[in-house]
């Protein structure tokens, strides 16, 4: 059965965030995620997930700051103490609000360092995160994410995840796999969801040109949604995309879809 949660970072952006939980469980929505937590104390978040119901899915480490266009510090060799402050603080809040997955961006590779080292700070970084994560119950998931949104991120495909993956040597690190992403990364979306499936542990939708509800673009999602299905895929859904409109007015690519 597939199971859908709202990204309260894209979708009902039309109200305050905290107002934003109403509306995805009106919406049909039994589950959320968001870029971030840090500016709201979790007991107000808590608040609104006990009151609609709703289960805490996904959110990502501390990137960095944001608002200054940084993505991510997780392979960066002069921010690993920050990256390691921010572990701490993710776990905190995921223990509040029942989050059992917390995604690691690894961020845009810093210029004028040797890749080696970006690559080896990642892969530590991981390392660390992965364990500490696991002692409290977390899993952590790693996203790619195209070149074309964020030019020069440092994790952009399935090859390039799988292979760190493998140096890192860690049970508790798993892909995010964002299906927009990766069409225009690479493409061969069914194949390569069924052939990974083990190291998936959580998938994101958009379709593509625009990153707009499924439907909009060119991306088959009812053949999508089917397959997953038939391979077995039993996490979540997020669905992370730019409404072409409004929420409300886009969101009936779930009844197409034969979603609710």
């Amino acid at each position: 059965m597939t199971r859908l949660c709202a990204n309260l970072s894209m979708l009902f952006t039309e109200q305050p965030f905290l107002q934003r939980f109403a509306a995805a469980a009106s919406a049909g929505f039994s589950g959320v995620e968001y870029l971030f937590p840090y500016e709201f104390g979790s007991a107000e978040i808590k608040a609104q997930l006990d009151e609609h119901g709703l289960t805490q899915v996904l959110f990502n480490l501390p990137p960095g700051d944001w608002g200054k266009g940084e993505r991510g510090i997780a392979c960066h060799p002069d921010r690993v103490e920050e990256f390691k402050a921010g572990v701490d603080l993710a776990i905190e809040y995921a223990k509040v609000l029942g989050n059992t997955q917390i995604n690691c961006l690894a961020g845009i590779a810093p210029t004028g360092v040797d890749p080696a080292a970006v690559r080896q700070t990642f892969v530590d970084n991981l390392k660390y995160a992965s364990a500490k994560l696991d002692a409290v119950g977390i899993r952590l998931v790693m996203e790619m994410i195209n070149t074309r949104d964020i030019p020069g991120f440092f994790l952009t495909t399935t090859a390039q995840a799988l292979d760190i993956h493998q140096q890192v040597g860690s049970a508790n690190l798993f892909l995010q796999y964002d299906i927009y992403h990766m069409q225009i990364m690479e493409g061969d979306l069914a194949r390569t969801l069924e052939e990974r499936l083990s190291v998936i542990n959580h998938v994101q939708l958009a379709d593509n040109p625009g990153r707009h509800e499924p439907g909009t673009g060119e991306i088959n999602y009812r053949f999508l949604f089917e397959h997953l299905t038939r391979i077995g895929y039993d996490g979540w859904i997020g669905c992370e995309y730019k409404p072409l409109t409004t929420t409300e007015a886009g969101l009936g690519w779930l009844k197409t879809h034969n979603l609710i």
